[in-house]
């Protein structure tokens, strides 16, 4: 039986969160169907700028970075100097250095973007939720070889109880009140550099607001 997920608790507050970013890397990126791989670098990136602004902890991690290439420098970039974990395992949560690292935050709101959707998300989320983990997949921040091998993946996590949800929506959710004034400066910032239509509306907005009403002929 499916336990649904809804009620005010099930949603997501940063104090609760963890974000683990895997096998953002060039070579995943080649074979990228399921997104345009613009969108897909620029939504990752979106992502890790969010947890930073909300101090959710986040954990960088690749597989055989040597052969495979680092991680975005987009997304490396927001986290200067931090360890990125390298693997041989496929399956992240299989990676003890992984796992301890989340367990050593205290947060059980487990969140998980990557390359690929089908393999290096799909293991991991499925294994979290068997383990008792609150798991959250950003879906517009992963991408998978083809559209149905994403879709599949997205069917298959859900079966086993992950909760699905977008960048945007997962920066909405832990805003949660525009009066947090703390973060909605940085959150502003981040929709004005990653999300395009509303950043660049955001932008009309105080051009208009700017602008001296024309004196009458």
């Amino acid at each position: 039986m499916t336990t649904l997920r809804n009620g005010l608790d099930s949603l997501l507050r940063p104090e609760d969160s963890v974000l683990v970013l895997i096998d953002h890397q060039p070579f995943q990126l080649t074979n990228l169907n399921s997104h345009d791989p613009h969108m897909a670098v620029n939504n990752a990136t979106a992502l890790a700028k969010s947890a930073k602004a909300f101090n959710v902890p986040t954990i960088l991690t690749s597989v055989i970075a040597d052969r495979g290439g680092y991680i975005f420098p987009q997304i490396t970039e927001v986290f200067p100097g931090q360890e990125i974990i390298d693997r041989t395992l496929i399956n992240t949560w299989q990676d003890k250095k992984v796992v301890d690292a989340v367990k050593a935050t205290g947060r059980k709101q487990l969140i998980i973007a990557g390359l690929w959707t089908e393999v290096c998300v799909a293991m991991p989320a499925i294994q979290a939720l068997g383990e008792g983990w609150d798991v959250t997949v950003v879906t517009d921040a992963s991408g998978g070889i083809s559209v149905e091998s994403h879709q599949v993946a997205i069917q298959r996590m859900i079966v086993a109880g992950a909760n699905m949800m977008t960048w945007m929506a997962v920066t909405a959710e832990w805003q949660r009140d525009w009066a947090r004034l703390e973060t909605a400066g940085a959150v502003t910032e981040i929709l004005k550099q990653h999300a395009a239509g509303s950043g660049i509306a955001y932008l009309w907005e105080q051009q208009l607001l700017n602008t001296p009403v024309p004196a009458a002929a």
